[in-house]
């Protein structure tokens, strides 16, 4: 592509003149090609037997305890892995994902390892969380008992 647009701009006659000509042009594919290098490194997640560590530009680290529940998001043609957390968050994972231009043939075992991974470290005394109250199954605040936990 760099080549390319090179070409492009650098062909006699041509009617295309880039902003800061063809020095400018070669400085942003170097710029595009050591961030492009450097992105898919930074993202990933490691299993551990205490948590999974999401490396992101932020980056987190979620027990296996706290996880509830994960599934496969798939939106126009493109998967992702989801975890439900205790807290109500959900947390879709950089990797592994799968699509129409990013195919990758081993996703339905990846998701099946951090499954695995979720089940065996989540420890004996885990048990799932009660449901998030939404406005269509709470009782209005005068039915519940004032002196009582939530219903």
């Amino acid at each position: 592509m760099a080549v390319l647009t090179a070409a492009l701009f650098a062909t006699p006659g041509s009617e295309f003149e880039p902003p800061g000509g063809l020095p400018a042009v070669a400085a942003l594919w170097i710029v595009l090609l050591v961030v492009g290098g450097l992105v898919p490194s930074r993202l990933g997640v490691t299993l551990t037997p205490s948590a999974i560590v999401i490396h992101t530009f932020r980056g987190r680290t979620i027990p296996w305890s706290a996880i509830q529940g994960m599934e496969i998001k798939t939106v126009v043609g493109s998967s992702t892995v989801v975890l439900y957390e205790a807290n109500g968050r959900r947390t879709e994972l950089p990797v592994p994902t799968t699509g129409l231009l990013v195919r990758d043939r081993r996703f339905e075992e990846k998701f099946r390892t951090i499954g695995a991974w979720w089940m065996t470290h989540r420890g004996p005394d885990w048990t799932p969380a009660p449901p998030t109250p939404t406005w269509w199954n709470t009782r209005p605040p005068a039915e519940q008992d004032p002196s009582g936990p939530p219903k």
